[in-house]
């Protein structure tokens, strides 16, 4: 049997380890993020609400980033509009923010060239183990720092739209 002393360290323990497990998440309560833009040749994603710029950052991308992402593994982040579809508070790299690639063009683009279109893109922050790396290290994703993934997570709901220009 339990101490009344023992069930309330056991608790705190408890309380504290899942504090530290997961993200401390800023609230946001600002104007509606209704866009997110992301300029790839200077490496700079915007958060708009219409036509004003809420926030603004540096980012890296594929670690081939020249170019729109033709199928799995090229190494390209891809051009075009899509959509914030899904979330991973359990990602590899700290928080990730799904990207709806491919589209119905991404796929009959990369099947024309006989290969997948591949998948998974997101825009994520760098988990500490990524620091440091080359500018364009992702797969074909949008990195940010962790704080800064912390932030675009609170601001972009899902549904949100996102265009990627070269």
């Amino acid at each position: 049997m339990f101490t009344r002393r023992e069930l309330v360290l056991s608790g705190a323990a408890l309380a504290l380890t899942g504090c530290a497990s997961s993200p401390q998440i800023p609230r946001y309560d600002g104007p509606e993020v209704t866009r997110v833009v992301v300029m790839k040749a200077n490496r700079r994603m915007y958060l708009m609400h219409h036509e004003k710029i809420l926030e603004k950052y540096d980012v890296s991308l594929g670690f081939a980033p020249e170019g729109d992402k033709q199928f799995e593994g090229d190494g390209r982040t891809p051009e075009g509009r899509y959509l914030i579809d899904r979330r991973n508070h359990r990602s590899q790299f700290h928080l990730s923010l799904g990207i709806s690639y491919p589209n119905t063009a991404d796929v009959a683009a990369a099947q024309a060239l006989g290969k997948k279109p591949g998948g998974d893109i997101f825009i994520h922050g760098q988990a500490g183990k990524h620091k440091g790396k080359p500018r364009d290290w992702t797969a074909g994703c949008i990195s940010v720092t962790d704080r800064e993934v912390e932030q675009v997570w609170s601001m972009v709901p899902n549904g949100t739209i996102i265009d990627i220009f070269p």
